[in-house]
């Protein structure tokens, strides 16, 4: 059989009028497994709600997105391979959305919908790369890829603190879980009374680490060790939330016509200690249970309304070519080509004998740029070729133990050449960097962390390391930099800082640390901020420098004005020592010069 990138046009006729299109709500959640819930077979986690959506739904029994969060999110979102959309990491730049990108925000905005995230985005904190951006017209989220990162407002963790609401930060009471989903049915409230149908996107951070949970729901699991504790906690409260958004629904009338969804973005990061539903790895893994997820959809009014597993092989790619066919979509640009297609006939007819046999690719590539068959998986209905070489006939041996790709060979020929055929069509776009924007009127004032900065080295990614004040560098030179475009030649002013603006501290202090908080790790918030003898601070641009200033006393920040050209720059401001040593603004604040 001949196999062919499912690169298509999509076209498609109005299934429904306007004023009958279905509402969606998606929920996905963190770190969560297939594993990590009871319907999965499960002995512990305790999901009732979730559950009991199982069971009068259709089910994707062999679904598969990436083995990380913001590859699996871009995928999801755009019906695009995630190395196509230049997110592959979840760090170091490489975790934005390209601006070419579009989203099934955007698509269903110019559809007539009204649309709303609530809780992680991680595919970008400055524009063009926010949600507010991509297609979202309210949104209420925290930054980076969690509570308590980078990004994120100062000494943020699951309890309390700020967020990010529609552009202005807001403070919050409550787990944050509970206040996502209170954002998220407010939201559905105020929709459903415009009568205007509406997509919902309540991704919460949970169960992801820390391992932070409401002492209630830790009492669920009392006498297991407590990282379990706070892991399937955190999953319960989730499904009690799912209860609750699902009450709302019917409470407004509008359950029938709405889609409701739930799943999550790669393999379990804690589950597979205890119950990992027969599968091999897990998150990060390019083994089954690194990207084999729970997706469970339902929707009364389209007639899926019933218990049903579909056991054909799906993917995230697949989602927004279904969800556009379900809605009828047809305001689709005519150009506009996915790496997925729409599944709408596995989910009626189930494992439909006409659905042909295609391959699918999933990888882990986590680093600066991707590297060929790095923790790749090519997948098809019978098989799966694990990093190029190694081949399972994954019915038959669904925990991938025994390695057949010595009795195969053609089998592992044929997936090889797709692969290499993938790689082609995609390599040529790596070189495309994601550049944060400097100048635009749309966002006059930047705020870049050391969490996008682009090195081999991991960055600082949560405000833990920020405080311990590990940037990732292991020689005395500060090795990253950011990527941006200067939109508009002209003067700009450069804020250098070692703490966030909202801590408004001296560069060389050191900061007490926050008290923690309920669950089973310590609070990003909770180490002790370290103090560096920092004496200069040099602006690096382009790889050279081209100013320095000594550190005052007490200044909190130190401020350089320069000239930017029109075009893509590298900046690497740094603070130094008296020996020479290096540590990078961790955060640098652009605007415009008066």
């Amino acid at each position: 059989m001949k196999y062919t990138l499912p690169l298509i046009l999509f076209v498609l006729a109005p299934l429904v009028s306007l004023a009958e299109k279905p509402n969606i709500v998606l929920v996905i959640t963190d770190d969560q497994g297939y594993g990590d819930l009871a319907h999965n077979g499960n002995p512990h986690v305790k999901t009732p709600a979730i559950d009991k959506l199982h069971s009068e739904s259709v089910a994707l029994d062999d679904y598969h997105v990436a083995p990380t969060c913001s590859p699996t999110r871009c995928g999801l979102l755009t019906g695009h391979w995630t190395n196509r959309t230049g997110v592959w990491h979840t760090v170091n730049g490489r975790s934005m959305l390209r601006e070419n990108e579009i989203t099934i925000a955007t698509l269903l905005k110019n559809n007539g919908y009204t649309t709303g995230l609530f809780g992680k985005w991680h595919l970008g904190d400055n524009y063009p790369y926010r949600p507010e951006d991509r297609g979202f017209d309210e949104v209420f989220r925290h930054g980076g890829g969690g509570v308590g990162q980078t990004p994120d407002l100062w000494n943020n963790n699951y309890f309390g603190g700020s967020y990010f609401h529609n552009g202005k930060i807001v403070d919050a009471e409550g787990f944050c879980t509970d206040v996502f989903f209170d954002q998220g049915i407010d939201f559905i409230r105020k929709s459903a009374e415009a009568k205007k149908p509406f997509f919902a996107y309540i991704s919460t951070n949970a169960p992801h680490g820390p391992l932070h949970c409401p002492p209630k729901y830790m009492e669920m699991y009392k006498g297991m060790d407590k990282k379990y504790q706070a892991f399937y906690g955190m999953i319960t409260n989730i499904d009690d939330n799912v209860a609750r958004t699902r009450k709302v629904l019917e409470e407004l009338g509008i359950a029938d016509n709405t889609i409701f969804i739930f799943t999550t973005d790669n393999g379990t990061a804690y589950g597979q200690g205890i119950y990992n539903a027969g599968m091999k790895g897990s998150k990060g893994s390019a083994y089954e249970g690194g990207h084999r997820v729970p997706f469970i959809i339902r929707w009364p009014a389209g007639g899926l309304h019933s218990k049903k597993s579909v056991k054909t092989l799906t993917g995230f790619v697949d989602v927004v070519p279904t969800l556009l066919d379900l809605c009828g979509a047809d305001k689709i640009p005519a150009a506009l080509k996915f790496d997925g297609v729409s599944i709408r006939k596995l989910l009626y007819e189930a494992d439909s004998a006409e659905w042909p046999d295609r391959f699918l690719i999933t990888d882990s590539q986590r680093v600066r740029d991707p590297i060929k068959w790095k923790d790749s998986s090519v997948m098809s209905e019978r098989w799966r070729l694990i990093n190029g070489k190694e081949l399972y006939e994954i019915d038959d041996d669904p925990g991938q133990k025994n390695n057949v790709a010595t009795q195969h060979p053609e089998q592992v020929e044929t997936m090889r050449k797709f692969y290499e055929s993938w790689w082609t069509e995609l390599e040529p776009t790596f070189s495309q960097t994601t550049e944060i924007y400097l100048g635009d009127d749309k966002a006059p004032k930047v705020t870049l962390t050391g969490h996008d900065w682009i090195q081999e080295q991991l960055p600082p990614w949560n405000q833990g390391m920020i405080r311990v004040g590990n940037d990732g560098n292991k020689g005395k030179k500060h090795e990253g930099y950011w990527a941006v475009k200067v939109v508009k030649s002209g003067s700009y002013k450069l804020e250098l800082r070692r703490w966030p603006s909202e801590a408004d501290a001296p560069i060389t202090a050191s900061l007490p640390a926050k008290p923690n908080v309920p669950g089973a790790s310590k609070a990003f918030s909770n180490n002790k901020g370290k103090a560096f003898p920092f004496t200069k601070a040099t602006l690096r641009i382009d790889g050279k420098d081209v100013a320095t200033k000594d550190i005052d006393k007490d200044a909190t920040h130190v401020t350089f004005t320069v000239d930017l050209t029109e075009g893509s720059h590298q900046l690497a401001p740094v603070f130094k020592t008296a020996n020479g040593n290096e540590t990078g603004a961790y955060y640098l604040i652009v605007s415009s010069a008066p």
